[in-house]
């Protein structure tokens, strides 16, 4: 059997974009022919190439409606998380935003926004630590990767009061 070029493509295509869903969905559509598909349950890592991001987007902010929720990658949403939604970034992604002369470098936390105008949904935190009071353009860059927590996103805790003292302790 022979197979052009643009037929080739689009199967590498599908293939591996089945693949990034996980390998059950790749073993379902390697059953039907073609390729044996690995036989772990575990899934597949995302690559870097199964989500596109623009150079810049248009970004909204939520917040206080969702307070005490969790998001979808797992953290509890306050007004002192920050980090962004994405539709297609896994969780953890870390994405430099600039907005006019700030940057902040933010975690993916959430699927969204849920506005079909907006490709990013800034945490509250994250548009006060911008300086977004509605929705604006931002420029967008992927630098990295975290590992996903419930803890990511949260602001650093200061040392304890003890760390700080530097010394010894006085004798009293």
């Amino acid at each position: 059997m022979r197979i052009g070029l643009k037929t080739a493509t689009v199967v590498l295509t599908l293939a591996t974009g089945l693949c990034a869903l996980g390998t059950g969905v790749a073993a379902t559509f390697a059953s039907t022919g073609g390729a044996s598909a690995p036989s772990s349950s575990t899934p597949a890592p995302a690559t870097s190439t199964t989500a596109r991001v623009r150079p810049s987007g248009v970004a909204t902010w939520f917040g206080p409606g969702f307070y005490g929720k969790k998001t979808a990658c797992g953290q509890t949403l306050t007004p002192s998380v920050i980090g962004v939604a994405n539709r297609t970034l896994p969780c953890g992604t870390l994405v430099k935003v600039a907005y006019q002369n700030r940057t902040v470098t933010l975690p993916v936390l959430d699927r969204g926004p849920y506005s079909h105008i907006a490709d990013w949904d800034l945490t509250a935190g994250a548009a006060r630590a911008l300086g977004v009071a509605d929705t604006v353009r931002i420029k967008t860059r992927v630098v990295g990767r975290a590992a996903n927590s419930p803890t990511l996103g949260l602001p650093a805790t200061p040392p304890p009061a003890e760390a700080l003292s530097g010394g010894a302790v006085a004798a009293g």
